[in-house]
């Protein structure tokens, strides 16, 4: 969970604009390539991650909810399975985000280690992207 200085509505757009959202979706030395990109409930959103090791990495996620400006749960397809939801909550003009759950207790327990220093750069990244730009 972290808590960006910019309001709820630009860091929303972050998630859900797919040229946003590549320039900062993954830890550091990734990036990422969209090949699909189905922002409604019940849509994909399928892409390749690039190690910074030239590993590939394919995932599929499926989107379980959408509102608007507030709230965004997604379903990660294959290992491992995660549910993510993003609240976008208010805090007199800051905005708090993420939360991460993990469907097997075994497959938390093989990326605990990783998993907590991972979603932190990502999110690190995502304040790079609201602090290079105001999100249009």
């Amino acid at each position: 969970m972290q808590l960006y200085d910019f309001p709820r509505e630009e860091v929303y757009r972050a998630w859900a604009q797919p040229e946003l959202l590549t320039q900062w979706w993954g830890p550091n030395g990734f990036t990422s390539t969209f090949r699909e990109f189905d922002f409604r409930e019940g849509g994909f959103w399928r892409f390749t991650f690039h190690g910074p090791n030239g590993a590939e990495y394919p995932n599929e996620n499926r989107f379980i909810e959408i509102e608007p400006g507030k709230r965004i749960v997604l379903e990660h397809q294959g290992a491992p399975e995660f549910r993510l939801t993003a609240t976008f909550t208010d805090i007199a003009g800051r905005t708090r985000v993420i939360r991460q759950q993990f469907n097997d207790e075994k497959i938390f327990e093989q990326v605990k280690s990783f998993c907590p220093d991972a979603n932190e750069q990502n999110l690190d990244r995502l304040q790079a992207v609201l602090d290079g730009q105001r999100v249009k």
